[in-house]
C-alpha cells in the first residue's frame, strides 16, 4: 500500500467534519417491513477537513500536502479529534484500556484494537497507526517497562518471549487514522483580499 508515515496538519484537522459510514442493505417488503443486511463487517471514516482552513497560510500547508501526496495517489496519518485514543475523550491512555491478546505460551505478536461498547454488543477496530512513544503495556494488569516492542506502521506489538498461558494482555495507546484524499481536484478559490478558500477537501480512511 503507497502510505507516507506523515500526519496532516493539526490545526486544520481540529476543524475537520466527518465520522464513520457503514453500507447496509435495507429492502422493503410488500407488507410494509423490511430486511437489513450489512454490506461491510466494518465501518469506514470519512473526513472533510475544508472547515479547519481559517487562513491563507493553512490553504498553503493543504495545497502543499495535497502536492507532496500526489493527490488520491498516497495515504497519510490523520488526526481524529472525535476519537483519537484507547481511552474517553476525557481520559489519559492507561495499559490496561484495551484488551488486545490471551498469551498462550507460543504467539509473540499481539494486534493494537479499540473495542466500542453499547448495549452489550461490540465492535472490535483494528488499530493500525499507533502514536510513537504513547503506547503502554500490560500483562495480567501489570504494566511492562521492557521485554516488548510496537511497530508505530502496522500496531502490532511483539513480545520478546511469549506471554504465558491465560495471561491477559492490554494496552493503552493515542493512534492516527490512515486515510487517503478522496479527489485529485482541490477548487480554491480566491477572494479580492486575496485569502482562499476549498469547498472541500474530502478524506477517506484506508482500510485493509
Amino acid at each position: 500500500m503507497a502510505f507516507h508515515e506523515v500526519r496532516f496538519p493539526d490545526n486544520i484537522s481540529r476543524g475537520a467534519r466527518g465520522g464513520p459510514e457503514r453500507r447496509t442493505q435495507v429492502v422493503e417488503l410488500a407488507s410494509g417491513g423490511e430486511e437489513r443486511n450489512a454490506s461491510w463487517a466494518n465501518s469506514r471514516r470519512r473526513y472533510d477537513v475544508a472547515f479547519g482552513i481559517r487562513r491563507a497560510d493553512d490553504l498553503a500547508a493543504v495545497v502543499a500536502f495535497f502536492e507532496a501526496r500526489n493527490g488520491r495517489l498516497y495515504g497519510f496519518r490523520f488526526k481524529d479529534w472525535a476519537d483519537w485514543k484507547s481511552c474517553l475523550p476525557s481520559g489519559t491512555p492507561s495499559p490496561t484500556d484495551q484488551a488486545i491478546g490471551t498469551g498462550d505460551g507460543v504467539t509473540t505478536d499481539f494486534q493494537l484494537v479499540k473495542a466500542y461498547a453499547s448495549g452489550g454488543q461490540t465492535w472490535t477496530r483494528t488499530i493500525t497507526k499507533p502514536v510513537a512513544g504513547t503506547v503502554r503495556v500490560a500483562v495480567d494488569g501489570v504494566e511492562q517497562f521492557s521485554g516488548w516492542s510496537v511497530d508505530t506502521t502496522t500496531g502490532i506489538v511483539s513480545f520478546t518471549t511469549a506471554p504465558a498461558t491465560g495471561a491477559a494482555i492490554t494496552a493503552g495507546f493515542a493512534f492516527d487514522t490512515p486515510v487517503r484524499f478522496d479527489t485529485d481536484t482541490l477548487d480554491v478559490t480566491l477572494d479580492i483580499e486575496r485569502l482562499g478558500s476549498i469547498t472541500a477537501i474530502p478524506l477517506l480512511e484506508i482500510r485493509r
